[in-house]
């Protein structure tokens, strides 16, 4: 496939009404159909937007994904009605043996189901029981978007650097990290996303909710689109509901890549001697 220099990116950073799952996929509808940028290249979702960060709503709202179910309908119908590809954040998708999964599915312009990742890894601790509910996946997923290889995770995913860089072997420009982050972590937020992004040389969404969970819980609400060098170049600041987008040029990104060659500096292993 013929490589594509820019894609015009929107993220949708929402505020998802805890528990009810139709009203979130009401929500999203009428957000993208009312604000999103004109000839959107490729949208991406939060994490779990369809039921917000409650894991004791998790099963409940799970479902079977397949061509009837209502996550897959909104997504499919969305991206051929506006020409885009959509990452879809995460909702709890239900296996055919019952084993619940935090995913993230890929449509493209088409509407057409191109891949699904399981989130890998599992927050369970301070109070939450991700790992209660959810079963951890067992790969990373590279999508190729038009020419761009994009690697997909989810949330928690990203104190893992592992992941991200076999991602960056495998040769990713763009990496997305969908999430629900807490408000009560916002150094981790800030620094990890940015890290990610440097220790690569890739571009990141940096996608969160915003706004209340509970009465004592709220998420982060800062979501951005950092570059190679770690420079933030769009941003959602002050837990507002809305979209952010920037049109993106790989091609001052791939010379940086030719110019700083710091993959040939990995060591096939990394021999540590304790003394």
């Amino acid at each position: 496939m013929e490589t594509k220099s820019g894609l015009k990116l929107s993220a949708l950073q929402l505020n998802s009404i805890t528990g009810n799952k139709q009203a979130n996929l009401e929500k999203v509808n009428n957000l993208v159909t009312q604000n999103l940028a004109p000839d959107t290249d490729v949208l991406v979702l939060p994490e779990v937007w369809t039921v917000g960060w409650a894991c004791d709503e998790f099963t409940k709202s799970a479902e079977f994904f397949n061509s009837q179910s209502p996550v897959f309908k909104l997504l499919s119908t969305l991206s051929k009605k506006y020409n885009m590809w959509i990452i879809g954040g995460s909702f709890i998708r239900k296996s055919e043996n019952g084993l619940l999964f935090n995913s993230c599915p890929i449509f493209n312009r088409q509407g057409d189901l191109v891949a699904v990742y399981d989130k890998n890894h599992l927050y369970s601790y301070c109070g939450c029981r991700e790992g209660s509910y959810i079963t951890p996946g067992e790969n990373g997923l590279i999508v190729d978007i038009e020419g761009i290889k994009t690697g997909i995770t989810i949330c928690y995913d990203i104190r893992f650097p592992e992941i991200f860089r076999e991602y960056r072997k495998k040769g990713a420009q763009l990496l997305i990290n969908a999430a629900a982050w807490g408000s009560e972590k916002p150094i981790p937020w800030e620094m990890l996303t940015k890290a990610r992004a440097i220790e690569n040389q890739a571009y990141m969404v940096a996608l969160t909710q915003c706004g209340n969970i509970d009465l004592m819980n709220s998420n982060i609400g800062h979501s951005r689109i950092i570059d190679y060098l770690g420079n933030t170049i769009s941003e959602i600041k002050d837990q507002k509901e809305g979209f952010m987008t920037a049109v993106i040029d790989f091609s001052e990104m791939e010379n940086y890549r030719k110019q700083c060659t710091i993959l040939k500096d990995l060591k096939n292993n990394y021999e540590v001697i304790t003394k």
